[in-house]
């Protein structure tokens, strides 16, 4: 009898080790870059085969500069999304634009890869641009735009737009945290 209890105990500790490493596997979210978020073959190599004109000696006033202008920005607002991060579960680093909130508590921003998107003209394309909601009852601390962080939620397919860009993807977010660069063990990235 006693073998049989001992027996029963440890299959009990192996399967209950087995959960909980499994949950831990499960919950880990996936560290994104950026790259990930473009489909390959996008952007189409051929947007600017047809002009015949140096882009470099172009004025902001020239009528080809503007035509260009909104070529592009009807190539980014209808950029396409990869299919395969619609619902999962995700890490993602990049610069923080908040929409809504005191800087405090804010429950919406924009996350993009590089400081300066959307203050400049054109802000980039929809796949690199995610809109991310606090979910109820977080918030995240922003103190200032751009401020560069980490966002951790559910990845989500959802054309949207706001008063700077066009958005093709939302993270549902349940922590935001401030970057810290990843060292090795010599001290580099």
């Amino acid at each position: 009898m006693k073998t049989e209890y001992n027996r029963s105990g440890w299959i009990l500790a192996v399967a209950t080790a087995w959960l909980l490493c499994s949950a831990a596997a499960v919950a880990e979210p996936r560290v994104l870059e950026w790259e990930e978020m473009i489909p390959a073959g996008w952007p189409p190599d051929d947007l600017f085969d047809d002009l015949d004109v140096d882009l470099d000696m172009l004025e902001d006033d020239d009528p080809r500069a503007q035509e260009l202008f909104a070529r592009v920005e009807e190539v980014w607002d209808s950029a396409p999304m990869v299919e395969e991060l619609d619902g999962q579960s995700i890490r993602l680093a990049g610069y923080a634009i908040p929409l809504e909130g005191d800087g405090r508590n804010v429950t919406s921003f924009l996350l993009v890869p590089y400081f300066g998107a959307c203050i400049h003209v054109p802000p980039p394309p929809r796949n690199q641009t995610v809109l991310v909601e606090m979910t109820e009852g977080n918030t995240a601390r922003i103190e200032r735009a751009f401020a560069t962080v980490w966002v951790t939620g559910e990845m989500k397919i959802d054309a949207g737009k706001t008063e700077l860009a066009t958005t093709g993807y939302t993270i549902h977010s349940t922590q935001v945290a401030p970057y810290q660069q990843q060292m090795d063990d010599w001290g580099l990235e």
